[in-house]
């Protein structure tokens, strides 16, 4: 189906940010936080083993980030106001963003997470529609975000680091290696630093590097699938059109962090017991039988180890933790450990959305 906005155009695909949209929720409900550092994360207390959820720009400028821990961020900006995470009031605020890009003129909308959305239109001025979409999530939500425009999935997501905070910008085959072809390749969205650093060894360090490979050539690297794959990603090519069917998840994940470490087998097994409980809560709502899992293990002082395992399908509570019992005697004895997680693979339903979108990452 052609979606327009009323008027001749073509199609776009716009992708929608929230800025600090963790921190910005918690400065709504705290008028007195505007223009102050505040940290997000665990239960607000820096003394306590927990990693920082999001920052706002101001702790941001001390070089505070996602995933830092909490003790380090209170170090760096020792007069910062930390907060314990809320994620029932995050959910409630997303979805109203979500709800408010649903109701813009003939938008499909395919949500990619609490704070971010491809949008797809049919349009002869994005840059104007993507500024009345901005509109209409602050007036809904308080909230701002900026808009990447692009002709490409892969472009309107990369675009948008460049319209931050509140802007517009806009990426096409066009302007592609103008903008980014002199930045590294971890610049991509699905380029991590890991793979950048294999890119890297093949000789390959920027944006325009990558664009201008013979696919075959990172085949041997990175296999027939991915290996095309980046180098169709240093082009910005792929995806173009927006596709709003619900997502299903491939799984669900736990982990937990201890405040004292895990010395012991007992200690471990009582962990891994109450992580195969917790997921299979989640999976339970699913209704689809688990296929996989992965134990995941982060050594004192900050070692991480993953170790993965296929099960056959089965809802069978007493199986799963028995295949649990199974990848956890792969922990390496006499390690002091400080963080466990479980992740359960499931089924996926016949018509759920399949094919290769670029993630920010996971275990």
């Amino acid at each position: 189906m052609v979606h327009t906005d009323g008027v001749s155009g073509i199609p776009w695909v716009l992708h929608v940010d929230l800025d600090q949209f963790i921190a910005a929720v918690e400065v709504l409900r705290r008028p007195e936080l505007a223009g102050r550092p505040v940290i997000v994360g665990g239960r607000g207390d820096p003394t306590e083993r927990a990693v920082v959820s999001t920052a706002s720009y101001e702790a941001r400028a001390f070089g505070v980030g996602s995933g830092m821990p909490l003790r380090i961020a209170a170090r760096k900006v020792p007069d910062a106001v930390i907060l314990p995470v809320d994620q029932e009031a995050y959910l409630e605020a997303s979805e109203a963003v979500m709800a408010t890009l649903r109701a813009q003129p003939a938008a499909v909308v395919q949500v990619l997470g609490w704070d971010e959305a491809f949008v797809g239109i049919t349009t002869a001025d994005p840059e104007a529609y993507a500024r009345q979409l901005q509109a209409a999530v602050l007036a809904r939500t308080e909230l701002q975000c900026s808009v990447g425009i692009g002709d490409t999935l892969v472009r309107a997501k990369v675009a948008t680091g460049f319209g931050k905070p509140a802007g517009v910008f806009r990426l096409t085959a066009s302007n592609w290696l103008d903008v980014m072809g002199d930045r590294p390749t971890k610049d991509l969205w699905g380029v991590g630093s890991k793979v950048s650093a294999r890119l890297a060894k093949l000789g390959v360090r920027t944006v325009a590097g990558l664009a201008a490979c013979d696919p075959a050539a990172l085949v041997l690297e990175f296999g027939p699938k991915m290996g095309p794959w980046y180098a169709s990603l240093g082009r910005g090519d792929g995806a173009s059109e927006v596709d709003d069917t619900p997502w299903v998840a491939r799984g669900h994940s736990r982990e937990t962090t201890f405040q004292q470490d895990l010395t012991g087998p007992a200690q471990v097994a009582d962990a891994v017991r109450e992580l195969v409980a917790r997921v299979l809560t989640d999976v339970a709502a699913e209704g689809r039988p688990v296929v996989g899992l992965t134990l995941k293990v982060r050594y004192a002082p900050f070692r991480t180890t993953t170790h993965a395992k296929k099960i056959p399908e089965t809802f069978d509570r007493d199986e799963i933790l028995a295949r649990a019992v199974e990848l956890s005697a792969a922990i390496e004895e006499g390690q002091p450990i400080r963080l466990l997680g479980l992740r359960a693979e499931m089924a996926m339903p016949d018509d759920a959305r399949t094919g290769h979108t670029p993630t920010r990452g996971g275990w």
